[in-house]
């Protein structure tokens, strides 16, 4: 059970279902409320009528005896003085409840008690006053043997003594009842049915809109077991959220596919890059352990140098990748910049704006310089120039500017991929590993700025770092 309800489609078509039963349920409801009252006041105006009809006979001074009253078993009446005493009732009438006066005998019927009435015979005269009807009320009456619940209309009218009476009139509530039964009967047939009905289609409809949904399940388990990353999940041709699911899924496996094809070729270039110094640095050990004094212990610390150079960068790229986010301190552009450029006699620092404040990590941002300065002096005839300025108020640009050949267009965007070297004949003591720029982008990147390259004004290639201001 646990398992069936903890689909989604079995919990929306329970929700449709419990929905519509509680708006069937409000709405049947309604109805029979609506339906009892309507045929309550269609039994209301006909008890009005009858008793209507009886005040005015008797308003006409017509005898009591000579009423003439409907039959009992639809309208039963009954009239009884202020003293709540009978003076005539319905034929048949052996009971009712709810007037006021449960008296059914009238006064001077010959089944009633003896009494002294020493009220004169009416002499025919003026009629008697008649009253608007100013009661209703619920209650039951018994006519030959069969009790059943009726409403009844109140009025007062005055007979020929000039005594006020009142008479109670009722209207049978049978067809009222026997309507609500049928009613009820129908809804307690039909509500089911209609609920199973929209279970079933809910259940159908969720089956459709969800199957794009377990397409793309199914096909992320293949995917897992399969650990191929070249894959793609089905998009459904609709512009629904599902096919924005899909598209969304796809693009995430794309980029875990660049991720990973990424990683493993870091992994085999790193391999490749260390594979070199240390090999290099393992021969002239086991030459120097054979022959000590053909020890090269200027060729083995430059290649313990440049292996630890190449440990650091490889570790800096590895917490780059994890998402380490830079320290929140302000650094002084022209300070790094200036400290940076000591010692080396072909830079100059130019400095077009104090107070470029960014707000980062000093060491990275001062690692980003560095491997510019590298690059530069690398490839330069003879100068290299950096310039610090602020754009408005919202960025820091550092420009990076040599003399030398420059880079091709095609490859500017290039040499930001790490282990590129434009110059594959170089050799990897004049080169370096290719991570410098990688790892300057890289941090820029993280410190929320660009870094471009493009030609400068003398002909060379131009490094342009961009910063948000602190």
């Amino acid at each position: 059970m646990s398992r069936l309800f903890g689909s989604v489609r079995a919990r929306a078509t329970l929700a449709a279902t419990l929905v519509v039963a509680v708006a069937l349920l409000a709405a049947g409801a309604a109805v029979l409320l609506s339906l009892r009252g309507n045929l309550e006041s269609r039994a209301d105006s006909e008890a009005d009528g009858v008793a209507r009809q009886v005040a005015a006979r008797i308003a006409a001074r017509t005898p009591y005896a000579g009423l003439d009253l409907p039959d009992g078993d639809d309208n039963p009446v009954q009239v009884v003085d202020e003293d709540g005493r009978v003076l005539a009732v319905s034929e048949g009438l052996e009971a009712i409840s709810g007037t006021g006066a449960s008296g059914v005998t009238p006064l001077h019927s010959p089944a009633a008690e003896p009494e002294d009435d020493d009220r004169e015979t009416p002499e025919p005269g003026e009629p008697g006053e008649l009253g608007e009807i100013d009661w209703h009320g619920q209650g039951t009456a018994t006519v030959d043997g069969e009790r059943e619940e009726y409403r009844f209309a109140g009025a007062e009218v005055t007979d020929a003594r000039d005594e006020t009476v009142r008479v109670y009139a009722g209207a049978s509530l049978a067809a009222q009842q026997d309507a609500v039964r049928t009613a009820s009967g129908a809804m307690l047939i039909g509500f089911p049915l209609l609920l199973a009905v929209v279970a079933a289609v809910t259940w159908l409809v969720t089956r459709r809109a969800l199957r794009p949904v377990e397409d793309i399940r199914r096909e992320m388990a293949e995917i897992t077991a399969s650990e191929d990353l070249s894959r793609r999940v089905p998009e459904p041709g609709t512009h629904d959220e599902i096919a924005r699911l899909a598209r969304t899924t796809n693009e995430t496996l794309a980029a875990l596919e660049t991720s990973v094809e990424r990683q493993r070729r870091f992994v085999a270039d790193a391999s490749h890059e260390l594979r070199s110094p240390i090999a290099s640095l393992r021969t002239q050990l086991e030459v120097a352990a054979a022959h000590p004094e053909l020890l090269d212990l200027d060729g083995a610390v430059e290649d313990t140098v440049r292996l630890q150079r190449l440990a650091a960068d490889l570790l800096l790229l590895a917490r780059l990748d994890a998402g380490e986010r830079p320290a929140d301190t302000r650094v002084d552009l022209v300070a790094l910049a200036r400290e940076e450029a000591a010692g080396r006699p072909m830079v100059t620092v130019e400095a077009e704006a104090a107070g470029a404040e960014v707000a980062g990590s000093r060491g990275q941002l001062g690692r980003v310089l560095a491997n510019l300065l590298d690059n530069a002096e690398r490839h330069a005839r003879s100068a290299v120039t950096v310039t610090v300025r602020r754009e408005g108020e919202r960025a820091a640009v550092v420009r990076v500017a040599d003399d030398g050949d420059g880079v091709p267009e095609g490859d500017r965007e290039r040499i930001f991929e790490r282990f590129v070297r434009l110059d594959d004949a170089r050799s990897r003591d004049e080169g370096g590993a290719g991570l410098g720029l990688a790892i300057a982008r890289d941090v820029a990147v993280r410190h929320g700025g660009t870094l471009t390259a493009g030609a400068a004004p003398g002909g060379g290639a131009l490094f342009e770092l961009r910063l948000p201001l602190g």
